[in-house]
């Protein structure tokens, strides 16, 4: 059984930066694709990005290209997601997941943008 547990998360201005982490103890990690997916208030859960178990493929929601950035270290066990120029739109929970489609997730990690 994996255990994902997320942090980075917090409160930043716009054109910020924030960077999170996520490290998955327990079960397998390097055999499956990781991710981040957020979900805004009253909006539904949606894929931010995802990191192929070798990190030779990467996805992307349009809104995030260019901005965010997963990336992956096997022998750590983690699972990391840059985000640079950090809009209001961005905020909501950030949850890290293993497997795609999604098996299992996090606990999350809120990220607010605001002035």
């Amino acid at each position: 059984q994996v255990q994902l547990v997320e942090s980075g998360g917090g409160l930043v201005q716009p054109g910020g930066s924030l960077r999170l982490s996520c490290v998955a103890s327990g079960g397998l990690f390097s055999i499956y694709s990781m991710g981040w997916y957020r979900q805004a208030p009253e909006k539904a859960r949606e894929m931010v990005a995802t990191i192929s178990g070798t990190s030779s493929s990467t996805k992307y929601a349009d809104s995030v290209k260019g901005r965010f950035t997963i990336s992956r270290d096997n022998v750590k066990r983690t699972v990391n997601l840059q985000m640079n120029s950090l809009k209001p739109e961005d905020t909501a929970v950030y949850y890290c997941t293993r497997g795609d489609p999604p098996r299992d997730w996090g606990q999350g990690t809120q990220v607010s943008v605001s002035s």
